[in-house]
């Protein structure tokens, strides 16, 4: 026995002996490869330092020029040099900032502490208490309504899209495809971010004045590209003539040129991760469409499914369904130019289009509870490799793909126009066959929608008078497309409220066009989901619109009748 004993102790020390040779060789063998590795750390490293030190020093030279140059040290002195271009510096600076903050410290140290040792205690706490998670969010909820009663002291009418909230919430529970399995914490903490969002960008004085300074230098930005257009087509039908098609949408050229190189060089991937990231912390939702949601906040409806095209056919129905609606519920940067071309504002077009992240988040997930396994988590995704050989090509590509979005958005608009022409003069014959011969009278879409969509848009906060014109646009909206709509705003007769309001609850690509495009994607992007995109489609788009409607009920509660007269004067 003892000497069987013996004979095993010397086989599996001699096994270990093996293996520690193995080990030293195998170490041996790959310290060539460890030194390369650690070489390519150190020169990134210093690349990356050497970066940080450059655009620290800058800015603070910067910083030290506009206090000197500047007698006044206000926001409105920090404001009205945003020409010269500081305000904006400061901004890109922060969010510079964050990102290192967020990629080398919070998210591998800071965020796992926070988990261990708040979050998830947290939540452990609250689930040891009966009813603890339903008595938060109920405090959560009477706090929020007592900050509002207090906050529209000014004007009560602003309480009136609460209304509107419950009845969209209620709408997405009545059609829910399986409305025990409803994820309520995900739904409250897309109410709760979205309403976060809406009050540091449209009721914090403070974050109204950032957006504006932000989307100042934005409309800058697009009149660079129609100065190009001028250059190219002539000042004829850039400047005087103003034609939308060569006008607005030449801008496109520019934005995929400069959206192309960022995602190039990695920038657009990193700060889309690190807002998906964020959205997945708070909300539970899976990684692939919570960054597809941000995704879409920025690049648009066919472009954020393309970020995530190898996990596509791996993505369960709830996922692919959460996919289509954010692409419904958001509109891309690429099409700003264009609804701005309207007379919309730019801050209210961002701000509608973030806010929308969350909230479509929320409402996918009421509308069409995950019940399935979900396949891809965290860890199995990583950054997208762009399939571009260099700046160059990847700079030319963008442009090349903004000429065929161009040509769609032509042929689209057009196309639907002409349409909505045809049925209108149907409509208008049908009507004048009976006796409705009067001009303001005469059948039409828009005068259907202004009677269909009336209730919706008194719920949003607009005023009765002006309801059955805003009502027209939401029609036209969800009937036709929003550049349609967008052409009616401008031109129409609205108080600043229904003005905002308006331009909240159509901000979104919640149309039939889309739903031929976003189809045609998929199919393209993931053939073997086409029979499921098809089922879900109607259903994402549905809960896209109420989105947008979502949106601009929130927008109506904070913003304050002082700040549209401001806003009005400052126009004037």
């Amino acid at each position: 026995m003892e000497s069987n004993n013996n004979s095993t102790h010397n086989i599996i020390k001699e096994t270990e002996d093996s293996n520690h040779r193995i080990n030293l060789s195998d170490n041996r063998n790959e310290t060539p490869k460890s030194k390369s590795i650690l070489k390519s750390k150190i020169r990134k490293f210093v690349i990356y330092f050497v970066i940080f030190l450059i655009i620290t020093g800058y800015s603070l030279g910067a910083t030290v020029h506009f206090i000197k140059t500047t007698d006044n040290l206000s926001w409105h002195a920090f404001n009205e040099t945003t020409s010269q271009g500081y305000g904006l510096l400061v901004i890109l600076y922060l969010i510079y900032i964050w990102s290192l903050f967020y990629y080398y410290m919070l998210k591998p140290y800071g965020l796992p502490l926070i988990n261990t040792h708040a979050w998830k205690p947290g939540k452990a706490l609250l689930g040891k208490i009966k009813y603890g998670s339903l008595l938060f969010y109920i405090c959560l909820l009477v706090a929020t309504l007592i900050y509002l009663w207090f906050d529209t002291s000014d004007n009560k009418k602003r309480l009136i899209p609460l209304i509107g909230l419950s009845v969209f919430l209620s709408f997405g529970f009545i059609i829910s495809a399986n409305y025990k399995r409803i994820p309520w914490h995900t739904v409250a903490w897309g109410i709760i971010l979205q309403f976060s969002i809406g009050f540091l960008t449209i009721r914090w004085k403070l974050g109204r004045n950032v957006l504006e300074t932000f989307s100042n230098h934005v409309n800058t930005f697009l009149d660079y590209g129609a100065e190009a257009a001028a250059f190219t087509y002539g000042e004829l039908l850039i400047e005087k003539e103003k034609v939308f098609a060569f006008r607005a949408l030449s801008v496109i050229y520019l934005v995929g040129f400069v959206v192309n190189l960022l995602y190039y060089y990695g920038l657009m991937q990193r700060f889309i991760n690190m807002l998906g990231e964020c959205l997945q912390y708070f909300m539970g939702t899976t990684i692939c469409e919570s960054v597809n949601s941000v995704a879409m906040a920025f690049i648009g409806m066919s472009e954020g499914p393309m970020m995530l095209r190898p996990y596509l056919k791996h993505l369960t129905d709830s996922e692919l369904h959460s996919l289509m609606l954010a692409g419904f519920a958001c509109v891309s940067g690429s099409t700003f130019a264009a609804y701005i071309s309207y007379g919309a504002r730019a801050q209210d077009l961002i701000t509608a289009s973030i806010m929308s992240a969350p909230s479509a988040l929320c409402f996918s997930k009421l509308l069409y509870p995950e019940v399935e396994q979900v396949k891809i988590k965290k860890e199995h995704v990583h950054m997208v490799e762009v399939e571009y050989s260099s700046a160059i090509d990847a700079a030319s590509k963008g442009a090349t793909d903004g000429f065929h979005l161009i040509a769609a958005i032509i042929s689209g608009v057009t196309a639907t126009l002409a349409f909505v022409y045809v049925i209108n003069g149907v409509l208008s014959w049908l009507g004048i066959l009976v006796g409705f011969t009067d001009v303001t009278n005469m059948w039409t879409l828009e005068l259907i929608a202004g009677k269909v969509f009336i209730p919706v848009a008194w719920i949003m906060g607009v005023e009765w008078n002006e309801c059955e014109r805003v009502a027209q646009l939401i029609g036209i909206k969800t009937m036709v497309n929003e550049f349609v709509a967008f052409s009616r705003l401008k031109d129409m007769e609205l108080s600043e409220r229904g003005r905002v309001i308006a331009t909240y609850a159509i901000c979104g690509f919640s149309n039939p066009g889309s739903i031929g495009i976003l189809v045609s994607t998929m199919a393209a992007l993931v053939p073997e989901k086409k029979e499921n995109v098809s089922r879900l489609i109607f259903r994402a788009f549905v809960g896209g619109a109420l989105v947008c409607f979502m949106t601009a009920c929130i927008a109506g509660i904070l913003i304050t009748d002082d700040a549209l007269q401001f806003e009005n004067n400052k126009e004037n």
